[in-house]
Parts: structure tokens; sequence; C-alpha cells
């Protein structure tokens, strides 16, 4: 007996003992111990119901790991899954809701339990083996859906090889049908038809709070979406078999249709995917036509030759259109090789003047009154475009009316909201116009894998049009060559704002551009940017004007008056250029005075003086964080001078190695004629770092 049974017998009340019977003693103490005795083995179980709930807390991670995996455990009480409501008239229950599963959530169903390390021959039966461990047999509930009906059945049974499942109508009968009518004698009879199996991938499993069809909802739904998005009718065909059919095939195209999904690849490229696809499809089907055919013949005629011929070379189209479709499928090469082409690196090519001669205006209307197309006609269309050669084509898609165009056609759009998937790829000379304010014709992108409006074309001029661009991978205009002219335009971007490359010219006046997570106008080597009178405003920097000191590139011709630009964080304008080029700079002027003193002389110094930037670019100007007016006065200048005593370094390392060569000074005149900057009568405002600095590499 422990001391505490012991103690609370001693510390019971004398008057307790003292009504005891001497013959009653022994019995009272007895069933003091017995009490004694039950209230320690209920304090334990209550001991040890709070150490279980302790365990459950520490270890409610690994609880949950296994709950996630297609393996986890039944005993839990409930679904982890969500519950959808089917679209439609008629009141079917809800559906688990299986569809928006994550890429780790697919891919480690895939890898873990449904294919493994199988190869491609024996995919369809680890499929089976692992429907034969998660999918319930019978007892279930589905929604069977196809392309023209929806109607509720039950499975009663399961064919795991052939992914087909035996069902039964539920009464009362729900169907809903899309173009036809079915009634459900005449489902019963399809049914029979059908011998009573349909598809799993087309049955959708219904909502049960239980938890205990989750798993089948799951399977059904990992099935669905490996043979609609993953397998392909010619990976049978795969000469590869001997080799992980995971590995090659299912991560690279899981983590693709990922990539597509979150709008990580251009829309062009996905476009040219998917035309793959197809294309593979239709080869694919008339090469096993033709292959049946030959096979099925037990003549050596001539037809026959030929057919082998035909075979020969569609096995070789076939050949080539999966190679496409790896070069796609594989991340590395997607972005080495074939975002090349859909990124704006190779523009589309420019179709040149229509063959008949004739200039198109295409008109953009999503819907129009009789009075607004009176007003476009008697504002626009009669004043401007009245001459015989101008023609009128209708579209309700920019992004149609500007892929039809040839050189020298008007694209207008009047006022509405419109959202286009895809780019605006311009390669010819063509005007695309807004018919109103420029805050009434909006174009919206959708998707974020591409740039805006990539132009190449020879003139193309852009007006009155307001671009919205959402979470994008690319930015939002690129002028890659030939001139643009943008006038009273409002760019609302959210990656990099304008891009005007080595040798093209862009003419930006009176815009408004926002919103930049780079830089609102990137200013390449060698380009024209003339911005007048815009607004560039909360942007991460105003316009970056990239490093032209290397040998190889010539000076931007910049032309900047009269622009606001303000509340951006870093600097309103910022020059990008080597560090070491102040160093490089001082001993070009020691070794040229040396060899012209070596020389009689007969060489001079360069007439030009270093122009010293303002006290403090190189790190940002302090000075600038004063009151605003001095901003306005001094910002001009100051990036003026820099880009000036810039040129001048690059100007004396060129003669330096001209006379290393022993070739004839440039005249200083010419030299300066290459360098054309004006920047006056513009304004700073609110710049997180100043108006102008100097980022060193």
């Amino acid at each position: 007996m422990s001391e505490e049974v012991v103690g609370e017998i001693l510390e019971l009340p004398q008057t307790d003992y003292q009504k005891q019977m001497p013959g009653e003693e022994e019995e009272a103490m007895a069933q003091a111990t017995e009490i004694s005795i039950e209230s320690l083995e209920e304090g334990n179980v209550q001991f040890q119901d709070e150490v279980s709930a302790v365990k459950q807390v520490l270890f409610l991670d690994q609880d949950d790991d296994s709950s996630n995996s297609d393996y986890g455990s039944h005993d839990k009480p409930g679904t982890v899954l969500q519950r959808l409501m089917p679209d439609g008239n008629v009141l079917f229950p809800d559906i688990f809701q299986t569809n928006q599963l994550l890429f780790y959530e697919r891919f480690k169903a895939y890898q873990d339990y449904m294919l493994g390390d199988c190869r491609t021959s024996e995919v369809k039966d680890f499929t089976a083996e692992y429907l034969e461990k998660v999918l319930e047999p019978s007892g279930w509930q589905a929604v069977w859906r196809t392309e023209v009906f929806e109607v509720l059945i039950e499975v009663v049974d399961v064919e795991y090889l052939v992914l087909k499942a035996a069902v039964e109508l539920v009464t009362p009968f729900l169907c809903e049908t899309k173009g036809c009518e079915l009634t459900e004698e005449s489902m019963k009879d399809l049914l029979e038809a059908k011998e009573h199996k349909v598809p799993l991938q087309e049955l959708y499993v219904v909502y049960d709070e239980s938890g205990e069809f989750d798993q089948t909802a799951l399977a059904v739904e990992h099935v669905r979406f490996f043979y609609k998005h993953i397998w392909r009718s010619w990976d049978e065909e795969d000469e590869d078999d001997d080799f992980d059919y995971f590995v090659r095939c299912v991560e690279p195209r899981l983590r693709l249709y990922y990539d597509i999904l979150e709008d990580r690849v251009p829309s062009g490229l996905v476009a040219e995917y998917r035309s793959l696809v197809s294309q593979c499809e239709e080869k694919y089907k008339e090469f096993m036509s033709l292959r049946n055919c030959i096979s099925n013949s037990d003549s050596e005629s001539e037809l026959d030759n030929v057919s082998m011929v035909e075979g020969l070379k569609m096995y070789d189209d076939l050949e080539s259109l999966k190679r496409k479709l790896k070069i796609i499928e594989n991340p590395l090469l997607r972005y080495v090789l074939g975002y090349q082409v859909n990124s704006g690196l190779q523009s589309n090519r420019a179709k040149g003047p229509r063959p008949t001669g004739e200039r198109m205006v295409h008109v953009v209307s999503s819907s129009m009154t009789v009075s607004q197309l009176q007003t476009l006609m008697r504002d626009k269309l009669c004043p401007d475009f009245s001459g015989e050669e101008f023609e009128l084509q209708f579209h309700s898609d920019p992004l149609a009316a500007v892929n039809a165009c040839y050189e020298g056609d008007v694209v207008v759009i009047c006022p509405g909201h419109y959202s286009v998937n895809g780019s605006f790829s311009i390669p010819d000379s063509i005007e695309l116009e807004g018919f109103g304010l420029t805050d009434e014709v909006v174009i919206e992108k959708l998707g974020k894998g591409d740039i805006f409006l990539d132009l190449t074309g020879a003139n193309v001029k852009i007006s009155n049009l307001k671009f919205v661009q959402h979470d994008a991978v690319e930015g939002i205009l690129c002028v890659r060559q030939g001139k643009t002219v943008m006038e009273n335009c409002v760019l609302q971007c959210e990656t990099t704002g304008v891009t005007v490359r080595t040798s093209a010219e862009l003419f930006m006046n009176i815009c408004d551009l926002y919103g930049a997570k780079g830089a609102g106008v990137e200013i390449y080597p060698g380009s024209t940017c003339s911005l007048v009178g815009n607004g560039i405003h909360h942007c991460k920097e105003g316009i970056l004007i990239k490093d032209f000191t290397d040998e190889f590139y010539t000076m931007p011709k910049i032309t900047m008056m009269n622009n606001v630009i303000h509340n951006n964080e870093g600097y309103g304008v910022i020059l990008v250029k080597p560090a070491d080029l102040p160093r490089m700079k001082k001993t070009t002027e020691e070794d040229f005075q040396d060899e012209s003193k070596e020389n009689g002389g007969q060489k001079k110094e360069a007439d030009e003086e270093e122009v010293p930037p303002a006290e403090g670019c190189v790190e940002g100007n302090n000075q600038f964080r004063e009151p605003h007016t001095q901003e306005h006065t001094e910002g001009n200048d100051v990036i003026t001078n820099e880009l000036v005593a810039t040129s001048s370094k690059k100007s004396q390392l060129q003669k330096k190695k001209m006379i290393e060569l022993g070739l004839t000074m440039a005249d200083d005149d010419l030299m300066s004629q290459e360098m054309f900057v004006s920047i006056n009568g513009n304004h700073f405002k609110r710049n997180g770092k100043g108006s102008f600095g100097t980022f060193f590499y």
C-alpha cells in the first residue's frame, strides 16, 4: 500500500472510527482501501489520455503527411477534399473537387504510387495495379460526363486493366443534355449497347463527407489527367522502351503543363506546342492506318510499293514532329532553343504591301450602334480614308485585326475594353489608333508569358490607346528595330516598361507610363529615343540608359524634353557603366600624352576637356533630396554632363586604339556629331534616390 493511501486512511475523522463497532473496524479499513485503489486507477486513465493528446499534437505533421498521400489513413473521420457544385440546370449532387491539385501532388502520385519506374510498355499494367489498391470496386455514385450529356450513375464493378466501370442508372433519373433530348429509356438503351461499361476518365465521383471515397476520387482524377495531358498515343511505339517512362516523358510534360497553367511560357510557344501535338496525332493516325493496310495486304503489287514509300515519308515526318515536341517539353531546350523563336528574338517576317495594291482600314468594335457608326464615318473614316485605295474590314478582336494587316494598313479601335490572350507582333509599317479618349479604348493582356507589343516595322504609329498588363514575365513594349511613334497613350505595366533596342527608334510624346517593377524606359546603345511631354512614375527606376562605353557600341541619341519623372523607387534617370572606366581613362590619357611627345608633337592631345560629373553622382546625388526646385533646375544639367563625360572617355579610348593601329586621328567635330543629347525642361519630383545616379558593374 502506498504512503498516499495510508495517509488518506489516517486522515479520516476520528469520529468515524469511534462510530465503528470493534468487529467492524477491519471491514471499514478494507472498504477505504478499495475506494482509494479505484481512485488511483481513474487517475491513471486520465493521465494516459493526457499523454495521448500530447502525442497527437507532437506528431500532428506526420499524420498530416500520411493523410495527404494516396495511401493515407482511412481511420480519420471526414473527407479532406473540397466539394464542387456542378454547373447546369439539373440538381446533380455535389462532386469531389480534384481538378485543382498542385504540381507536387500529381508528381508524387505518378512517381510513388501509379507509375514508379515502369517502362512505356508497362504503363497499363502499373496503372491497373495502382487502381486495384486504392479504388473502391463498387458502391459509389458518380456523374458520367460526356460532350453530349451528363447523367448520375452508380458503379457496381470496375475492370482495372481496361479502365472501365460497370454502372447502373440511379433512381430518380437525373440527366442533362447539350443540344439533344435523352429520356431514361434511351439512356438505358445506350448503356445496354455499351454493356453497361463506361470509361473511368468520364466519371466524376459524388461528394461524400465520410472520407471513404477520397482515394477513389483522387485515383480517378489521376487517371483522367494522365490520359488527357501526359499520355500520347505514339508513346507505345517509343524506341526507348528500356528507359524509365516517368523520367523521360511524365515529368517534363507535367512541368510544361503547370508552366503553361501559370503563364510562364509565351503564348506563341504554347500555340506552337498545341499545334504540334495536333499535327502529330493526325500524322500518327494516318501512319497507323497505312501500316495496317500494308500488313493486311497479301499481294506485292506496285501499289503496295508506293504505299511503303509513303509510309517511310510519313514516318520521317512523324519523327520530326516528335523531336520538335521533345524540344519544347524539355525545360532546358525549351528556353535555349524554342523560346528564342517566340520571345521576339526572331520576329515575324513582314508581309509587305497587299498583292492587290489596296490598303485596308480595320475597324475594331465589340458592338456598335448606328449613331456610333455615323460618328465614326463622319469624324474619322470619311475625312482620312476616302480614297479609292482604301477598303473597310470589321473585327471584334484588336489582335486579329493587327495580324490581318499588310504594309500601310490602318487599325481604328472604337471605345471599349478589349481582353487579348497573346502579343501584338508588328513587323510591317502600320498605324494603330484609338477612336476616342485614351481611357475609353483599353486593351488588356491576359496571361503573363509574353511581351505585350513587339515592334519591328520600319514605320509604326500608335496613338490614343491604353495598354494594361498584369503580372507579366516580359515588358509591355519593345522596339527591336525600325521606327515607332507613340502619342497620347497610357502604359500600365508590371515588369519592365518600354525597351528601345540597338538601332531602333522610339518617339514617345505625351504618354503616361507607370507601374514597372524594373525601369520605365530602357535605352540601349546605338538607339534613338525621343521622350517629349511624358509622365513616367511609380516604377523601380524612371529611365535606364544601358552601358554604351564598349568599343562596339555607339552612344544612344537621346532627347528628353518637358517630361515629369516622379515617385519612382530609385532614380529618375540612371546610367549603367563599368566600374573601371575612370581608371581606364586615366591610363589612356597618360599613354596618349607619352606617345604624342615621342612623335614630336605631331599628334595633338584631345581638344575636348573632360566635363567632370556632378559631385556625388557615383552613388546617387544626395543633393537631389533637397527641395524640389533644386531638382528641377539641376537635374537636366547633371544628366547631360554625365552623358557627355562618359562619351568623352569612350572617345579617348577609341583614339588610343586608332593610334596604336597607326590610323589617322579622327576629327573631334566628326566624333561629336555622333553624340546627340538634348535634355532640358524635365521635372524630377519625389524620386527615392534622387534625379540621377550611376550604376557601376
